[in-house]
C-alpha cells in the first residue's frame, strides 16, 4: 500500500512539473523552418533556410520584465503594456536572467569589463562583449531573418506587407492610430505628442498567420546581429517591426532600422525567441 502511495506520489510530482514547464512556454509559439513564402521580404527567393525555432506570441510586458529584472524603466506604465526604454544590453542581461530563473541554460555570455572590439559604433559608450552559446536552450533575440520569417507568416504565409494585413492600421500600431485621435498627413512629431500617442496592450490588433501579435508596430524590437551603415564603416544593433511614435512603412516586414547598442527611447522593446 506504500508503495503504491510512493508511485502515485511521484506522478503527481512529475505531472506537476511537466504542467509548470509548459506554463512557461506558453506565450511562445513555435515556428515551423523552411524557405521564405512571402514575396515582400528581403530573402524571398533566396537559398536561405530557417530552422525551426520559438519566438514570443507578443512582445515582453512590463509585468514580466519587472518579475525578472526588479524594476520597469519604460515610460508608459501598465503590467501588460510591452516594455519600452531598453538598450539592447538591457534585453541581452533579460534573457540570460530569464533563463537562469527557469533553469535554462542562458544564451549569451556577457562580459561588462571587456570591450568588443568588433564594434564601430563610436556613440556606443559601453561596447561589452557579448557572445553566444548556440546550443544553449535559453531565451535570446530573434536574428533579422528570423523576426521577418516569422512576421511574414512563416510557412503560412499569406504574401502581407504587414505582418498579417495588407493594412497598417488594421495590423500595427504606428503615429497616425496610436493616440487619441486619427492624425492625417505626413508624419510630424509635434502633432503626435499633443494627440497622446504612446504604447498600446501586447495582444491588441490581430494576430498574423502564426498567431503572433503586434509584430508591425507598437514597439521596435530589438533584434540579434548587426546592421551595417555605410557601407561597413559604421554598425549598429538592428531592430525590426516599428514603433508607436514612427511611420507606417516602418513597420513593413522588410523595414529594418538600427541604433547604437547603448540607446534606448519610449518605442524600443523586445520579443523573446529560443532554440527548438
Amino acid at each position: 500500500m506504500k508503495y503504491q502511495f510512493y508511485i502515485l506520489f511521484l506522478f503527481q510530482v512529475v505531472f506537476l512539473i511537466s504542467c509548470k514547464q509548459e506554463s512557461k512556454n506558453e506565450e511562445l509559439i513555435l515556428v515551423k523552418g523552411g524557405a521564405f513564402k512571402n514575396s515582400r521580404t528581403n530573402f524571398s527567393g533566396s537559398n536561405i533556410t530557417i530552422p525551426d525555432f520559438y519566438i514570443g506570441k507578443h512582445e515582453v510586458s512590463q509585468k514580466e520584465w519587472n518579475e525578472i529584472m526588479g524594476k520597469n524603466p519604460s515610460k508608459f506604465k501598465g503590467d501588460n503594456l510591452p516594455v519600452e526604454t531598453v538598450t539592447w544590453y538591457d534585453c541581452i542581461a533579460f534573457c540570460n536572467k530569464k533563463s537562469q530563473k527557469e533553469g535554462l541554460v542562458p544564451y549569451y555570455t556577457l562580459d561588462t569589463t571587456k570591450t568588443d572590439l568588433e564594434k564601430k559604433d563610436e556613440k556606443d559608450n559601453l561596447k561589452w562583449l557579448v557572445g553566444t552559446n548556440q546550443g544553449a536552450n535559453g531565451y535570446r533575440l530573434p536574428t533579422t531573418i528570423e523576426w521577418e520569417y516569422a512576421a511574414s507568416g512563416g510557412q503560412l504565409s499569406k504574401d502581407y506587407i504587414y505582418s498579417g494585413s495588407n493594412d497598417a492600421k488594421e495590423a500595427g500600431w504606428f503615429y497616425a492610430n496610436s493616440g487619441d485621435k486619427e492624425l492625417l498627413g505626413f508624419w510630424n512629431w509635434s502633432e503626435i505628442q499633443k494627440n497622446n500617442c504612446k504604447t498600446k496592450p501586447i495582444s491588441s490588433k490581430i494576430s498574423n498567420e502564426l498567431g503572433l501579435f503586434n509584430m508591425s508596430g507598437n514597439v521596435k524590437e530589438w533584434c540579434y546581429g548587426w546592421h551595417a551603415l555605410e557601407g561597413e564603416t559604421v554598425k549598429e544593433r538592428p531592430w525590426k517591426g516599428g514603433g508607436w511614435a514612427g511611420a507606417d512603412f516602418c513597420t513593413e516586414i522588410a523595414y529594418e532600422g538600427s541604433y547604437v547598442g547603448n540607446s534606448k527611447g519610449e518605442d524600443q522593446g523586445l520579443r523573446l525567441c529560443k532554440n527548438k
